[in-house]
């Protein structure tokens, strides 16, 4: 007679420290789990998804994205992907912006569909300062070489936007008209009142302005070049 093992698996649950392959045999058993985070070896499972505190923030983040994206071959933004980073951290933020593999980008799509590697640009929108976004998730971020982060502060409607310089991150400054322009993506453009404001039309038009620049014509051609080697 042949006895046949099953494994019983344990619920997914916030606070739980498991390895990243515990974390994804728990999290593909749990498909009433819409969004859960392992960060510093950490379970996060998210709570259910407010509509003026997340949702439409989380919208005018991705028409940002999607506004550089139609201008700029070579970039894939994502929504709330599975990001594997390292053997502790497997968060799936927001929002990201990375290079394709093929122009020189440092995360690339695994065979069962995941991201791996550290993409370019995060979005994450917080509730407040003490959100792990801005603790145990930035030094996850830091230390994995994503380049630039940025953090949105839903409460206290404050903008936080990392650069990575020297393996660590320093606060991007807006220039006189209150703009911020990515390092890593030129042409980047964000207008932080636009954006306090939810100012979707503005949002989109600073980008268009961001994209009819010198600087990031040069940065599609370059693009064009690294893709043909």
């Amino acid at each position: 007679m042949t006895t046949i093992s099953v494994r019983n698996t344990p619920p997914l649950e916030s606070g739980d420290r498991l390895t990243r392959d515990e974390f994804e045999h728990r999290y593909h058993a749990a498909p009433d789990i819409t969004k859960a985070e392992l960060i510093e070896g950490v379970v996060f499972v998210a709570s259910p998804v407010r509509s003026n505190r997340h949702g439409r923030p989380h919208a005018l983040i991705m028409a940002w994205l999607s506004a550089y994206w139609t201008g700029t071959p070579g970039v894939d933004p994502q929504i709330e992907p599975t990001v594997r980073l390292d053997e502790e951290n497997e968060p799936q933020p927001d929002a990201l912006l990375r290079l394709e593999p093929a122009v020189g980008g440092n995360s690339w799509i695994s065979e069962d569909d995941y991201i791996e590697g550290s993409p370019e640009l995060i979005v994450e929108i917080a509730a407040s300062s003490a959100s792990y976004d801005l603790n145990d998730k930035l030094n996850a971020y830091q230390r994995n070489g994503v380049q630039e982060y940025i953090v949105w502060q839903i409460y206290e409607n404050k903008l936080d936007w990392f650069i990575l310089e020297e393996g660590r991150y320093v606060s991007l400054v807006p220039d006189e008209q209150g703009i911020l322009r990515s390092q890593v993506f030129p042409g980047l453009w964000l207008s932080v009142e636009a954006l306090r404001q939810r100012n979707v039309v503005e949002v989109v038009a600073v980008v268009q302005q961001g994209l009819q620049t010198t600087e990031h014509q040069e940065f599609v051609q370059r693009l064009a070049q690294f893709s043909a080697e």
